[in-house]
């Protein structure tokens, strides 16, 4: 039986009623199982449930991604008429290459599973979807690739590529757009004066100054004072939006690279020119003007950040250039899961730096990382209680979709992730189970999880994610976490009693850092199923802090702590002594 096939969740393109086959869950909206649960429909198992095969797939795009950046670096050289280095192009646009290529791998990879799951009748591609363009960088790149349009639109370019199914061409009536990536950002006073200050102290500072910008410290009075203690005047760097250029397809005719050996690496070139981000080819004369006009050191010893040198281009733009004239490029751990477990975005930031500087752990086969301990000073506000009498189950989300390669739960198989936190609460005893607050990640990524939880357990209390953490962190008897993230390092960073649980088989964790999470294991800290972890936070309960601070678990939390989320000292002074060490033995 023939089915036709559906790469979103978008319902104009489900048919008239014959049988469908469903890419994969993201297809499935919750709130519209009244809809898709009356077609005959098959849902397309995903294709990294096979563990073997996403490691293999890892280390294959890991490959072309050092092949297809090398040429693309060669082939926008001379279409720009310029004589840059492998590395300035791999802060530019090496992560949007290394997001964009495993995207599609992604993309055709469940296209082939696809094809040799069902006889397909065809599937309808839309047009007329106002999100079906080319990214003008890499912020509107990761804006685009969270919406149903911008994934519909690369689906059908990948189902283009192929001959064996049809495509039946049909106009959008509207729907399914990503949301607006315009947020307004609120500005503290002492932020604003330190502009305003920074406005009128820029003839006093030196071209050869340190750049910190987003450094991720816990406060502005933080980035401000390591400056003066690196004997600079304090200035707050104010990097704006890059300018927004619009495609043309006529500068995108062009190929680049040598001939492809798999089907898919051949597809990858095409697309590749074709999805391109306009701020390296159309606007990237536009991009070096603003960046060469920005009024930050010309020739800084040092340019330090934490979060800048991922998506923003005009940072990355000014930063690649001064990299290539001498420049030492500091990147700082943003939050968790480096160190613990593997992804690309990490691999991308230890690659373009030359010193990383860790929470605390290292690395012996990374001599670039360098331990400093937590960049964000955390403390608990009051909370109002006279004892913290909250279990707080805290929750990650992860896209529908996958964006890139990482020891996490992908795409659908975030839904087993969800039945795993359906399992924990049911196996709790009632004592505890009256106490528990579920936390869910603020940005739902299309899940729509408070309506998933008010069905299974319409009596558990949800907190949505607007509250700060460390407001639930204070009211916490027990803080609960459930994936490879910032949360567990914060509280135990904090000394709150803290669980951990999560699948080891998807949140996998490094074969360096196995050892303490091993003796976490013993002492009851971690747990690698939900009703192991649920057991114990029953049998605690009404005790937990004889169980936190019993001499074993303290021993083994305080050098995890030590290792993974080190406090307790002046960070600031501690990235200080990185950077001038780090400019002398250059």
């Amino acid at each position: 039986m023939e089915r036709l096939l559906v790469s979103t969740e978008m319902e104009e393109t489900w048919g008239d009623g014959e049988p469908v086959l469903f890419l994969g869950e993201w297809c499935r909206r919750y709130s519209r199982w009244d809809r898709w649960s009356k077609l005959d429909a098959e849902v397309l198992p995903y294709h990294w449930n096979d563990k073997a095969k996403l490691l293999r797939d890892r280390q294959m795009l890991t490959g072309l991604h050092e092949i297809l950046l090398a040429e693309l670096a060669a082939e926008l050289n001379e279409r720009h008429g310029v004589d840059h280095g492998l590395r300035y192009w791999r802060i530019l646009l090496g992560p949007w290459l290394g997001y964009f290529v495993q995207t599609l791998f992604d993309r055709w990879a469940t296209v082939q599973a696809a094809l040799n799951f069902s006889d397909l009748s065809g599937t309808v591609s839309l047009f007329g979807l106002e999100d079906a363009r080319v990214p003008k960088n890499m912020e509107d790149y990761l804006h685009l690739g969270n919406g149903q349009q911008w994934n519909h639109f690369l689906f059908s370019r990948v189902l283009g590529e192929s001959a064996e199914i049809q495509l039946v061409p049909l106009e959008s009536k509207g729907g399914g757009q990503s949301t607006s990536a315009d947020e307004e950002v609120s500005m503290s006073r002492l932020h604003w004066l330190a502009r305003a200050v920074s406005r009128g102290s820029r003839h006093l500072t030196r071209a050869t100054d340190v750049l910190a910008v987003n450094t991720c410290f816990g406060s502005l009075r933080d980035e401000l004072r390591l400056q003066w203690l690196l004997g600079q005047m304090p200035t707050l760097a104010r990097i704006p939006q890059p300018v927004s250029v619009d495609s043309d397809v006529e500068s995108r005719r062009w190929q680049f690279g040598t001939s492809s050996e798999t089907e898919f690496e051949a597809m990858a070139r095409r697309l590749v020119v074709e999805f391109l981000p306009t701020a390296y080819l159309e606007g990237y004369q536009a991009l070096c003007d603003q960046a060469d006009g920005l009024r930050l050191p010309k020739r800084p010893s040092a340019i330090f950040t934490s979060a800048s040198h991922f998506y923003d281009d005009l940072f990355k733009a000014w930063c690649g250039k001064r990299v290539e004239d001498g420049s030492s490029l500091v990147i700082g751990q943003h939050g968790g899961h480096v160190g613990i477990g593997w992804s690309f975005p990490h691999d991308h930031q230890v690659d373009i730096s030359d010193r990383f500087l860790s929470w605390g752990w290292s690395d012996s086969k990374e001599p670039k990382v360098q331990p400093v301990g937590m960049l964000k000073a955390l403390n608990l506000p009051e909370s109002g209680e006279a004892e913290p009498s909250r279990a707080v189950l805290v929750m990650g989300c992860e896209p529908a979709q996958s964006s890139y390669l990482s020891s996490a739960a992908l795409s659908s198989q975030f839904l087993d992730y969800l039945e795993e936190q359906y399992e924990f609460v049911e196996t709790l005893s009632p004592a505890v189970r009256d106490h528990l607050t579920v936390r869910l990640f603020l940005q739902d990524l299309e899940w729509e999880q408070i309506l998933r939880w008010r069905d299974r357990h319409p009596m558990v209390a949800l907190d949505d994610g607007e509250r700060p953490i460390l407001d639930l962190l204070s009211e916490s008897k027990l803080f609960i976490t459930t994936n490879n993230g910032t949360a567990f390092l914060e509280s135990i960073s904090l000394g709150v009693p803290t669980i951990i649980f999560w699948d080891t088989s998807r949140w996998e964790i490094l074969e360096s850092a196995q050892p303490l999470f091993d003796e976490l294991t013993m002492v009851g800290v971690f747990h690698a199923t939900p009703r192991s972890a649920a057991t114990h936070v029953s049998r605690i309960w009404s005790d937990v802090q004889s169980w936190w601070t019993s001499e074993q678990v303290v021993d083994v939390v305080t050098r995890f702590s030590d290792t993974y989320c080190r406090g307790g000292f002046d960070i600031v002074d501690q990235v200080r002594r990185n950077l001038p060490a780090l400019a002398r033995d250059e």
